[in-house]
Order: C-alpha cells, then structure tokens, then sequence
C-alpha cells in the first residue's frame, strides 16, 4: 500500500473552536500525526452546541467530534513555565503548529514563530484569526456573523426590502480552515525546497472578501455596486416554492429557453415579453407568476431529474438535512464516515472533502477525550513516565 500522503508530518493542533481544528483534522485525514494540545480545562469547542443527547458535557459537543477526528489528545498549561518549555520541546519535533489565538498572545509566552524557529527553523506556524495579524483591526474579536458583516458579502445576500442576511452555519469559519490547510501545504512544499518554515497568517475577514470575485472588482472597475436582489420580479435563478420544498433554476446549461419553457409545460412562457433577459427582468413580477403555478404540483425530486436529464437544464433542489443523509450522489462518493466514539456511541459524519486514487482520506480514530493520549505521546515523543506525568499534573502543568 501506498503510505499516505503527509504521514511524514507531525503537527501540534492548540487551536481552538472550528477554523484552526478544522484545518488540522484535514492534514490528519491525509496521514499527519496531529496532536491536539488543549489546556486542562478543555478548549473552548468542547462548549459548543449542539451536544449528544441534548447534554452538556466537554465529550459530546458534536462541533469538536467532527472537527478533531484523526487526531491525538494532550493537555498542557502554555501559561506555566514549565508548560511553555514543554511545548518548545514537542515544537523542536512538529513540522507545523496551528494556532488560533490573539494576535500577541504567543509572543507574551516566548511561543510565536520567531522564537520556536530559533530551535526548529523549518517550523511552519498557521496562525487563524478574525483580521490576521497586522493592521488596525488585528486585536479586534470576531465570530462567524463579524466575518460575514465585515468581508461584504452580507451586504449582497438577501433581498432589498430586508436586512442584509447571514447564511446559516459557520461558513466562514469552514473556508478558513480549508484555505489554512491549503495554505499550510503550500508553505511545507516550498519548506521541502529551501528548509525554511515559515509563519502563515491567515485573516478570515480577507477569506470571506475573497469569496465576492464579482462583485469587489465591479465596484473597483466602475464604481458600480451589486446589491442585493429585488423583492418581486427576481424568482426565476433564485429560490423558488413547489409542491414539499424549494428549488432554483437557471437559463443556460444545454437548455434553450424553449425547452426551459417545455420543462414547466407553459408554452406562454415562449411569449416575445420572456424572449430574452432584459425581456425577462421588466417582466420579472409575471415570470414569478407563471412559474410558481407551474410548479406548485410538482415535487422537488421530480423536477430535478427531469430537468437534468430530460432537459439538460441548470437546476437544484433545496435539500435538508434529511435530504442530504439520503443523497445517492454522496452515499455513492463515500461522502460520509461512520464514527465511533466511546462517549457518544456511533455517528455519520461529513468526511471526504476530495477523493485521490492512490492515498485518499482515511478516518482512523476518533475526536480525543480530553488528555486521552498524555502517557502516549508525552512518553513516545519526549520519554516522560508515569511519575513524570503525576508530577506535572500535581504542578498543573498538564
């Protein structure tokens, strides 16, 4: 068998909430040995609902279990002396750090990247935070509503007569992680050439900024500005009701309008007032109206294979999570992984982010329990007993 593709790599995980977890489980899905570094309280991911069972408990936030898969679990007091040492020691021997606390904060322990690559120069350190580590905004908070409000795109998401919108979930804090693994191995490939690591710093304001492609350049190039959609008159490429749920659908794809008009059987959408775009903006209001009564009967699943197949339109349904759990699409990828956990019990998980022929994703262990793995890696990586553990633990180093 082929070895999985960074199983070369060891990486300490002290990041906390979802980012920074999130883009260390991924390197752990393609082979690194990460080893999640929490203080002895638990970090603060652990508190996040929603929790098995309705129960709140440090092992059952469903957030952390899917964030920490495939990783080792240590506790450590980086605010103790003797606990920051440690962690420089466990740094002289990791290829990369994860880290997602305030701009400064490793600095005020002697942990940034400049002083733990003094001891490891090809130390890569991935730092996440709300506004990166620079700038007037970098002591700022921020959480997944401030990431959303300040990149931009809140202000294109909705319709003009409400609010801007958030999209539900974490978002913002999924593309960080990514992007902070991407980032990650790019800075490891080029280490690989010049033995030099380095210290990534990632903003998730400028991730969110970097998602509106369109709409920041237009309003650089002509000052224009892409707001959000009208009201009434807009339905048609935008979320649409019928029968048990919603649905859009695009012109384009391989479908002419004519068979757009066949697929909702209203031969007067081929009227000379839907003929073309602008034809179908200044008639926005009565395209609502007609395709709504087209498809008010119809259901979701319906209409969604007889577009894509039989008319090779641009169509989506709106799926819920119910819709997801049974999507033959991601049951056929291997989309999900079964996890078992030993407080929870057993729990499909969303896993394959992409498929690789020769070394694909593998799940090998659960999220840790909370100092799950102190003898292990404290033993194997820096010789430590039993009594040595005690003794740090009695001193509250770990």
């Amino acid at each position: 068998m082929i070895p999985a593709a960074l199983d070369d790599l060891r990486v300490l995980d002290v990041s906390q909430g979802i980012a920074g977890p999130l883009c260390a489980k991924l390197l752990g899905d393609f082979g690194a040995d990460v080893i999640k570094v929490e203080p002895a309280g638990g970090e603060c991911g652990r508190s996040m609902p929603p929790f098995s069972g309705g129960e709140a408990h440090p092992e059952k936030s469903l957030f952390f279990l899917l964030t920490n898969l495939n990783k080792r679990g240590i506790t450590l007091n980086l605010e103790e002396p003797r606990g920051a040492d440690i962690f420089k020691e466990l740094a002289r021997r990791a290829d990369v750090v994860v880290e997602t606390f305030p701009p400064g904060y490793l600095a005020s322990l002697g942990l940034d990247h400049p002083s733990l690559e003094r001891q490891n120069p090809g130390l890569v350190m991935t730092s996440i935070t709300p506004f990166g580590q620079t700038g007037p905004y970098r002591d700022y908070k921020g959480g997944e509503i401030v990431a959303y409000a300040t990149s931009g795109i809140m202000s294109i998401s909705g319709t003009t007569d409400r609010e801007p919108l958030k999209h539900g979930g974490f978002q913002a804090q999924y593309e960080a992680g990514f992007n902070g693994t991407v980032a990650t191995l790019f800075t490891l490939l080029l280490r690989d050439v010049t033995g030099e690591g380095q210290h990534v710093d990632l903003s998730v304001q400028e991730v969110v900024a970097s998602t509106m492609v369109i709409n920041q350049p237009f309003y650089s190039w002509t000052g224009g500005v892409q707001g959000r959609r009208r009201p009434a008159g807009t339905m048609f490429g935008n979320v649409m009701p019928c029968k048990d749920g919603y649905f859009v659908s695009q012109a384009g794809g391989g479908a002419s309008w004519n068979d757009v008009a066949d697929f909702y059987g209203r031969p007067d959408l081929k009227d000379e007032r839907f003929a073309d775009v602008n034809q179908r903006v200044i008639n926005g209001q009565a395209l609502d109206e007609l395709l709504v009564e087209a498809a008010k009967d119809r259901t979701m699943g319906e209409m969604f294979k007889t577009a894509s197949e039989q008319y090779r339109m641009l169509f989506g349904i709106a799926q819920t999570p119910a819709d997801l759990a049974a999507c033959a699409q991601l049951e056929a990828r291997g989309f999900y992984q079964e996890v078992e956990h030993p407080v929870i019990g057993t729990i499909k998980v969303p896993f394959g982010l992409w498929n690789m022929t020769e070394t694909p994703a593998r799940y090998r262990r659960p999220a840790p329990l909370l100092g799950q793995h102190n003898l292990e890696v404290y033993g194997e990586i820096l010789g430590y007993t039993e009594d040595d553990l005690m003794r740090l633990r009695q001193a509250g180093v770990i």
